[in-house]
């Protein structure tokens, strides 16, 4: 029996929850979304990893339910947050692939974003770290709903203060909402910190809240603390598994922070990661095939829990499809957020899937530029310049390498009109990414599909 198995053999699978339906309180709950950044799959001890250690997740993850089936709406950081913070897929208005230059490239500022909505009812509504939506005027977390920010608008940044690294790229600079500020230590303990304090404060002021805390943690550059490297010295992956350590210690001190404030059985908290493995940090896209930047499960399947206290059945995992989308419309839903603000959204409440009898088969798309995706019940399909395609039985194969196309047409071809539909209903890409990563991404998927050795990872190795 694996570690995982042992870790939830007193867990109920796949079996409805019992989600009290009468409130202890008749205040509205607060919201926390946590988002980690190029974490790998089972980088983490709920999820079976003996060498990457979160024990602060684990008891989280026991605290609620752990979903075996979520994913995120892009392979890739800037789309998936913004497919996350609207609930819709990011494709229908134009955000396609990821953020090439701020300069050039943003986040539509029309769309409504869950911090806007969630403001019609009261919310005081706090980013503390990572944005990566673009950094023109109408771009800022402020005037997308945000009434707190503090963090950084580019999409990675150094883990300890360097004045040089400050002057020389504005975007990267620490901010606290419009103005640049300093920060001492560690980067990810500082957000640890500024979420603490933005929590602190409105439990003073008796007021529900919405927190995004968007660690940059584990993406590169790869900072870990001196003596968090001594702990882990031994480790094959020392730099990242300090660094998963850090953000899962930060996470715990806000988790506590929640329970010494009485404020932890009224909060709805999620955990995910905004995409798969990348191949840069030493994450690891186990057991799947694929990571950042593509499409197979390694790229776009996510750790996820949730956790509400005494409203969601405690050590239970869920085997329906989750998306990260549905957090939007889940979260606005139990605020009592009117409906009209979640008209144009794609995803579901998840506390409705929770409470079902049945878990439901769905149909969930990816595209970025010339790649696109379709999950259906067992199969998917992936698509590569509208001419290449191959077809797996997730359930039969998650590793997608058996094609099927050719023994299963009649299902080849209805996932195809599917998503042919799909996309009829989608902006054309406002921008598309850096030429010479188009390049590689075509070739990795070309190799992938063909389960041949990748020929290349970077620009670099065209060289």
């Amino acid at each position: 029996m694996n570690k995982r198995m042992k870790f939830f053999i007193k867990r109920i699978l796949i079996i409805p929850f019992l989600i009290s339906v009468v409130s202890c309180t008749n205040s509205k709950p607060n919201i926390l979304i946590i988002l980690a950044d190029d974490a790998g799959y089972s980088d983490f001890g709920f999820m079976g990893s003996d060498e990457i250690k979160t024990p602060n997740l684990d008891k989280l993850a026991l605290d609620g339910v752990l979903f075996n089936n979520a994913y995120v709406s892009a392979s890739v950081c800037s789309p998936s947050r913004a497919g996350l913070l609207t609930g819709m897929y990011q494709q229908s208005f134009g955000h396609e692939c990821n953020l090439d230059s701020d300069v050039n490239n943003s986040f539509d500022p029309s769309q409504i974003t869950i911090a806007e909505a969630l403001k019609t009812k009261g919310y005081n509504t706090g980013l503390i770290g990572k944005w990566h939506l673009g950094d023109k005027k109408q771009n800022h977390p402020l005037n997308n709903g945000f009434d707190y920010f503090w963090g950084f608008i580019s999409g990675a940044r150094n883990y300890f203060y360097n004045p040089n690294e400050e002057s020389r790229n504005s975007i990267r600079n620490v901010v606290e909402n419009h103005s640049k500020t300093k920060f001492d230590g560690y980067l990810t303990d500082v957000l640890g910190e500024k979420a603490i304090n933005f929590i602190n404060k409105n439990h003073k002021a008796n007021s529900p809240f919405f927190l995004f805390l968007s660690f940059n943690a584990p993406h590169t550059p790869m900072h870990a603390k001196k003596e968090v490297l001594k702990k882990f010295k031994d480790n094959p992956r020392k730099i990242y598994a300090s660094m998963m350590w850090s953000m899962d210690e930060a996470i715990g001190s806000v988790v506590d922070k929640l329970k010494e404030n009485n404020q932890y059985d009224n909060t709805i908290i999620y955990f995910l990661s905004d995409n798969g493995a990348a191949m840069s940090n030493d994450a690891s896209p186990f057991p799947f095939k694929g990571w950042k930047g593509n499409q197979y499960e390694g790229g776009i399947k996510t750790p996820m829990i949730m956790t509400w206290k005494n409203r969601i059945e405690p050590e239970t995992q869920f085997d329906g499809f989750i998306s990260s989308l549905d957090i939007f419309k889940t979260s606005l839903e139990v605020s009592g957020v009117d409906q009209s603000l979640l008209i144009n959204a794609d995803g579901k409440n998840i506390i409705n899937s929770l409470n079902d009898k049945k878990v439901y088969s769905e149909d969930l798309f990816w595209r970025k530029d010339k790649m696109a995706t379709v999950r259906s019940g067992d199969f998917k399909l992936i698509r590569l310049n509208d001419t290449s395609t191959v077809l797996y039985n997730i359930k039969n194969n998650f590793y997608e390498d058996l094609d099927l196309k050719i023994k299963q047409p009649l299902v080849h071809d209805s996932l195809l009109k599917k998503l042919s539909n799909w996309e009829k209903k989608l902006k054309n890409p406002n921008w598309i990414e850096n030429k010479n990563w188009n390049i590689i991404t075509e070739m990795i998927y070309e190799d992938l599909m063909n389960n041949k050795k990748i020929r290349a990872f970077s620009p670099k190795d065209l060289n």
